[in-house]
Protein backbone atom coordinates (compact mmCIF):
# COMPACT_ATOMS: atom_id res chain seq x y z
CA UNK A 1 0.00 0.00 0.00
CA UNK A 2 1.28 3.81 -0.67
CA UNK A 3 1.82 5.74 2.08
CA UNK A 4 -1.71 6.97 3.01
CA UNK A 5 -1.98 10.60 3.94
CA UNK A 6 -5.11 12.28 5.05
CA UNK A 7 -6.39 15.72 4.04
CA UNK A 8 -7.47 17.97 6.30
CA UNK A 9 -10.62 19.99 5.30
CA UNK A 10 -8.80 22.88 4.38
CA UNK A 11 -7.43 20.60 1.76
CA UNK A 12 -4.31 21.14 3.31
CA UNK A 13 -2.21 17.62 3.73
CA UNK A 14 -1.65 16.75 7.51
CA UNK A 15 1.67 15.91 8.28
CA UNK A 16 0.73 12.32 9.71
CA UNK A 17 1.15 9.91 7.02
CA UNK A 18 0.55 6.15 7.72
CA UNK A 19 2.79 3.16 6.21
CA UNK A 20 2.35 -0.89 5.71
CA UNK A 21 4.93 -2.05 8.62
CA UNK A 22 7.38 -4.72 7.67
CA UNK A 23 8.94 -7.54 9.65
CA UNK A 24 11.96 -4.50 9.70
CA UNK A 25 10.03 -2.86 11.59
CA UNK A 26 8.96 -5.17 14.82
CA UNK A 27 12.05 -3.73 17.28
CA UNK A 28 10.31 -0.11 16.75
CA UNK A 29 6.36 -1.45 16.81
CA UNK A 30 8.20 -3.67 20.32
CA UNK A 31 9.42 0.17 21.56
CA UNK A 32 6.66 2.28 21.29
CA UNK A 33 3.95 -0.20 22.20
CA UNK A 34 6.26 -0.72 25.81
CA UNK A 35 7.23 2.91 25.56
CA UNK A 36 3.12 3.94 25.49
CA UNK A 37 2.16 0.82 27.97
CA UNK A 38 4.30 2.68 30.26
CA UNK A 39 2.75 6.06 30.38
CA UNK A 40 -0.78 5.09 29.88
CA UNK A 41 -0.69 2.45 32.34
CA UNK A 42 1.51 4.24 34.98
CA UNK A 43 -0.58 4.15 37.84
CA UNK A 44 -2.88 1.05 36.79
CA UNK A 45 -0.49 -1.86 36.36
CA UNK A 46 2.46 -2.15 38.93
CA UNK A 47 5.10 0.04 38.25
CA UNK A 48 7.32 -2.59 38.70
CA UNK A 49 6.25 -4.32 35.33
CA UNK A 50 6.31 -1.11 33.53
CA UNK A 51 10.06 -0.35 34.38
CA UNK A 52 11.54 -3.63 33.76
CA UNK A 53 10.86 -6.18 31.43
CA UNK A 54 8.49 -4.84 29.66
CA UNK A 55 10.45 -4.15 26.57
CA UNK A 56 11.63 -7.53 26.44
CA UNK A 57 8.09 -8.59 26.81
CA UNK A 58 7.13 -6.05 23.96
CA UNK A 59 10.14 -7.46 21.82
CA UNK A 60 8.67 -11.42 21.88
CA UNK A 61 5.37 -10.64 21.58
CA UNK A 62 6.13 -8.47 18.49
CA UNK A 63 8.25 -11.09 17.09
CA UNK A 64 5.08 -13.30 17.12
CA UNK A 65 3.00 -11.36 15.89
CA UNK A 66 4.61 -9.68 12.94
CA UNK A 67 5.10 -13.24 11.90
CA UNK A 68 1.48 -14.10 12.13
CA UNK A 69 0.86 -10.88 10.37
CA UNK A 70 3.14 -11.62 7.06
CA UNK A 71 1.57 -14.82 6.85
CA UNK A 72 -2.07 -13.09 6.55
CA UNK A 73 -3.64 -12.48 9.80
CA UNK A 74 -3.97 -8.90 9.67
CA UNK A 75 -1.96 -5.68 8.63
CA UNK A 76 -0.10 -3.12 11.12
CA UNK A 77 0.61 0.16 10.27
CA UNK A 78 2.94 2.97 11.15
CA UNK A 79 1.69 5.87 11.98
CA UNK A 80 4.76 8.89 11.09
CA UNK A 81 4.84 12.64 11.50
CA UNK A 82 7.40 14.14 9.51
CA UNK A 83 9.49 11.28 9.18
CA UNK A 84 9.27 10.23 12.50
CA UNK A 85 7.23 7.31 13.73
CA UNK A 86 4.92 8.40 16.69
CA UNK A 87 2.47 4.97 16.34
CA UNK A 88 1.00 2.12 14.91
CA UNK A 89 -2.27 -0.08 14.82
CA UNK A 90 -2.91 -3.57 14.78
CA UNK A 91 -5.97 -4.64 12.53
CA UNK A 92 -6.61 -8.51 12.69
CA UNK A 93 -8.82 -9.99 9.88
CA UNK A 94 -12.49 -10.69 10.29
CA UNK A 95 -13.82 -12.94 12.45
CA UNK A 96 -16.14 -15.62 11.74
CA UNK A 97 -18.82 -13.17 13.19
CA UNK A 98 -17.72 -10.46 10.52
CA UNK A 99 -15.87 -8.66 13.13
CA UNK A 100 -12.48 -6.98 12.77
CA UNK A 101 -10.00 -7.05 16.37
CA UNK A 102 -8.51 -3.31 16.58
CA UNK A 103 -5.78 -5.36 18.28
CA UNK A 104 -3.45 -2.62 19.50
CA UNK A 105 -3.65 1.65 18.60
CA UNK A 106 -0.58 3.67 20.32
CA UNK A 107 0.64 7.25 19.78
CA UNK A 108 3.38 8.25 21.34
CA UNK A 109 3.82 10.24 24.40
CA UNK A 110 4.08 13.23 24.13
CA UNK A 111 3.20 13.09 20.07
CA UNK A 112 -0.38 12.97 21.04
CA UNK A 113 -2.83 16.04 19.81
CA UNK A 114 -1.53 15.24 15.99
CA UNK A 115 -4.53 13.36 14.31
CA UNK A 116 -2.43 10.41 14.60
CA UNK A 117 -4.92 8.04 16.14
CA UNK A 118 -8.09 9.86 14.27
CA UNK A 119 -5.86 8.92 11.11
CA UNK A 120 -5.02 5.32 11.90
CA UNK A 121 -8.52 4.24 13.02
CA UNK A 122 -10.24 5.93 9.77
CA UNK A 123 -7.67 3.97 7.86
CA UNK A 124 -8.95 1.00 10.16
CA UNK A 125 -12.56 1.33 9.30
CA UNK A 126 -11.49 1.56 5.67
CA UNK A 127 -9.33 -1.42 5.57
CA UNK A 128 -12.30 -3.70 7.64
CA UNK A 129 -15.21 -2.26 5.53
CA UNK A 130 -13.27 -3.54 2.14
CA UNK A 131 -12.95 -6.58 3.59
CA UNK A 132 -17.03 -6.78 4.39
CA UNK A 133 -16.61 -6.43 8.02
CA UNK A 134 -19.71 -5.91 10.61
CA UNK A 135 -17.86 -3.94 12.94
CA UNK A 136 -14.59 -3.29 14.46
CA UNK A 137 -14.10 -4.28 18.43
CA UNK A 138 -11.47 -3.67 20.98
CA UNK A 139 -10.55 -3.64 24.50
CA UNK A 140 -9.25 -1.03 26.97
CA UNK A 141 -8.48 -1.10 30.55
CA UNK A 142 -11.38 0.11 32.55
CA UNK A 143 -9.04 2.66 34.53
CA UNK A 144 -7.44 4.13 30.97
CA UNK A 145 -9.82 7.51 30.93
CA UNK A 146 -7.60 9.35 28.03
CA UNK A 147 -7.89 6.47 25.68
CA UNK A 148 -11.92 5.44 26.94
CA UNK A 149 -12.75 9.15 26.20
CA UNK A 150 -10.73 9.28 22.47
CA UNK A 151 -13.07 5.94 21.55
CA UNK A 152 -15.73 7.75 22.69
CA UNK A 153 -15.47 10.59 21.13
CA UNK A 154 -15.39 9.06 17.64
CA UNK A 155 -18.49 7.19 18.08
CA UNK A 156 -16.98 3.68 19.87
CA UNK A 157 -19.54 2.48 21.79
CA UNK A 158 -18.76 0.30 25.39
CA UNK A 159 -20.24 -3.52 24.65
CA UNK A 160 -19.36 -5.14 27.49
CA UNK A 161 -17.13 -5.41 31.21
CA UNK A 162 -14.59 -8.20 31.00
CA UNK A 163 -12.26 -9.40 33.73
CA UNK A 164 -8.72 -9.50 32.85
CA UNK A 165 -5.70 -10.08 34.16
CA UNK A 166 -2.12 -8.11 33.12
CA UNK A 167 1.31 -7.65 34.98
CA UNK A 168 0.02 -10.64 37.77
CA UNK A 169 -3.22 -8.73 38.84
CA UNK A 170 -6.43 -9.21 38.02
CA UNK A 171 -8.33 -5.91 37.07
CA UNK A 172 -10.95 -5.24 33.89
CA UNK A 173 -11.43 -4.33 30.05
CA UNK A 174 -13.85 -2.62 28.44
CA UNK A 175 -14.83 -4.18 25.13
CA UNK A 176 -15.66 -0.79 22.33
CA UNK A 177 -17.27 -1.97 19.37
CA UNK A 178 -18.10 0.46 16.37
CA UNK A 179 -20.71 -0.30 13.74
CA UNK A 180 -19.77 -0.27 9.70
CA UNK A 181 -23.92 -0.60 8.94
Amino acid sequence: MPNFKPTSSSGEAPQVTLREATFADTALIADMHARSWASAYRGILPDDYLDRGLQAERAAHWDARMKEIAAGAGRVLIAEHDGEAVGFVCVLVPDATGSVLVDNLHALPGRKGLGTGTAMLAEAIRWARSRGARQLYLSVLEQNAAAIGFYESRGWQCAAREADHMAGIDLFSLRYVFPLD
